[in-house]
């Protein structure tokens, strides 16, 4: 799974992929990244409602990091940019 999809799955509505801005994921070293978006008809029930998920999403995906593979690597996991 990944972070949108997780977010989907709580009915948090992100875009994934790569907004056209691929040097910039390739400077920072990611191949994607997920991005939400307001507008005017979004109110702050669903604003609160999107940092809860993203928050237990992250908490989710953090609790995975470490070296689970045995080769010596720690990478740092940034699961939304």
């Amino acid at each position: 799974a990944s972070c949108f999809r997780c977010l989907d799955m709580e009915g948090v509505a992100v875009r994934a992929g790569h907004h056209c801005c691929q040097p910039l994921h390739k400077a920072v070293g990611h191949s994607h990244s997920a991005r939400a978006s307001l507008y005017i008809y979004n109110n702050k029930e669903d604003i609160d409602k999107f940092i809860e998920h993203l928050q237990d999403t992250l908490s989710f995906f953090g609790s995975l990091e470490g070296d689970n593979d045995g080769d010596g690597s720690d990478e740092e996991f940034v699961p939304f940019i």
